[in-house]
């Protein structure tokens, strides 16, 4: 009898920890920007950590350099930005050509980032309830390009920003 009880305590404990361990996931008005945000942020980091002399590199002549990967993301990050401010946004591709070296590609995103978040943060939490889009494509297609630069650091034997020890 004891036996049974002590083992009913357990269970009773062991599901009120497991209960109380789940959160609900957050709502797409906090989860979208969250996310959006933070992939813009991980490539705008390696924008500014890739050595400015490496930024004509390309692994094969057919795809794009550095500098073009880093402005053609930052496409999808003024799309975005358009969008949530409410224009009537079309996915422009932006000239690279504009953009000469490192630092006008840097000062460039980091505009861009900043647009984005002050846009996303004006925007009211129906719009992000009302459909994922398209904030989900310009994540993923972000995070494409985030991938892309890994490969770019490691053909150039460097260790992308995300991937160093934390000290």
């Amino acid at each position: 009898m004891r036996v049974r009880m002590l083992i009913g305590s357990l269970l009773v404990l062991l599901v009120a920890v497991v209960v109380r361990g789940q959160q609900a996931p957050p709502p797409p008005e906090k989860a979208l920007p969250a996310q959006l945000n933070g992939v813009t942020k991980q490539i705008l980091e390696m924008a500014e950590d890739f050595p400015a002399e490496k930024y004509e590199f390309k692994p094969t002549p057919e795809v794009r350099n550095v500098r073009e990967v880093f402005v053609h993301a930052m496409s999808g990050t003024v799309f975005a930005t358009k969008t949530a401010r409410g224009e009537n946004a079309k996915w422009d591709e932006i000239d690279p050509a504009t953009y000469k070296d490192k630092a006008a590609v840097v000062a460039a995103f980091k505009k861009a980032a900043t647009d984005l978040d002050a846009a996303l943060k004006a925007l009211p939490a129906a719009r992000f309830q009302a459909s994922p889009q398209p904030w989900v494509s310009v994540i993923e297609h972000t995070g494409e390009h985030y991938g892309q630069m890994v490969v770019y650091y490691r053909l150039n034997k460097m260790v992308p920003p995300a991937s160093r020890p934390k000290k």
